[in-house]
């Protein structure tokens, strides 16, 4: 073959392969990772509340936000699985507390990679290492399915290989689920594994690895009334105890559910009706 043929070969190539990422500017607060190009995308405005509007879940609230505070000082700090019912403020406790620390430390920033995103993840690892800045990396609504190995690229940040999770680095992550994995698959390779209790272990370890497990359960009527007028309050909107206790109630039941996303949820329609911007 030519000379002149492999240039071209290699041309082709060059222009095929996807270029190196660059190390973004790091001002922003907030960033989300995606991958094929590699990039960190800033985040002008995040969508959070206010960490005092979160009611009926004080013990992890105080437990994560003790330890997003001795990371940002650059103390160690544990990886965090936020586990439980579906709308009661995992994905919220976690953007209220990185705005609520960075407040005084604005080295810390938050990184929201998505599932999809995970086998990229050591490229995005590969830009964070070493840096001054703090970053918690944010998996919201994690697991992982039947034939997904995903879960293996998570490993990676979570016990970093050969390299070590980088140390200005930690991972928080929200699910449904506490091991990640639906019941029925660690339950069907108990049953159907050659190795039972080695494929079970494989699946399980991964929510292990996570130092931090902060439950969150279905909240109670009175805790569901006091996220709403705690809304109230924060906004400005007024409304008797009465009437917000019908309503409120009246609501849930239309939604067959009560939890922190079923309260917000009816705060926005109510001040829609009220005419009052949030």
């Amino acid at each position: 073959m030519s000379d002149e043929a492999l240039a071209r070969i290699a041309a082709a190539l060059e222009r095929l392969a996807p270029p190196p990422a660059t190390a973004p500017d790091f001002s922003a607060s907030a960033y989300v990772w995606h991958a094929d190009p590699d990039r960190l995308d800033p985040v002008d405005t995040v969508n959070r509340v206010d960490l005092s509007l979160l009611v009926g879940i004080n013990r992890s609230r105080d437990t994560l936000h003790a330890n997003t505070l001795q990371f940002a000082k650059g103390l160690p700090a544990n990886n965090a699985l936020l586990w439980g019912a579906r709308g009661m403020g995992k994905s919220s406790l976690v953007k209220a507390i990185h705005g609520d620390v960075h407040a005084s430390h604005d080295g810390l920033k938050i990184v929201e990679v998505q599932r999809e995103d995970l086998p990229s993840i050591g490229r995005c690892l590969a830009l964070l290492r070493g840096r001054a800045e703090r970053f918690i990396l944010f998996c919201d609504d994690l697991s992982f399915g039947h034939d997904d190995a995903h879960y293996k690229s998570l490993k990676a940040v979570l016990d970093g290989g050969i390299e070590g999770r980088p140390e200005n680095v930690v991972l928080y992550a929200t699910s449904n689920r506490r091991h990640l994995m639906p019941r029925d698959m660690i339950e069907n390779e108990k049953q159907s594994g050659i190795n039972p209790s080695e494929a079970v272990e494989e699946k399980v370890s991964l929510s292990d690895r996570f130092g931090l497990w902060l439950g969150f359960h279905p909240c109670t009527q009175d805790e569901y009334l006091e996220m709403i007028r705690g809304y109230c309050d924060a906004y400005g909107i007024a409304i008797s105890d009465e009437d917000l206790r019908a309503e409120a109630i009246e609501w849930q039941a239309t939604r067959g559910s009560r939890s922190g996303r079923v309260a917000w949820q009816y705060f926005i329609d109510l001040a829609g009706r009220r005419g009052v911007a949030v």
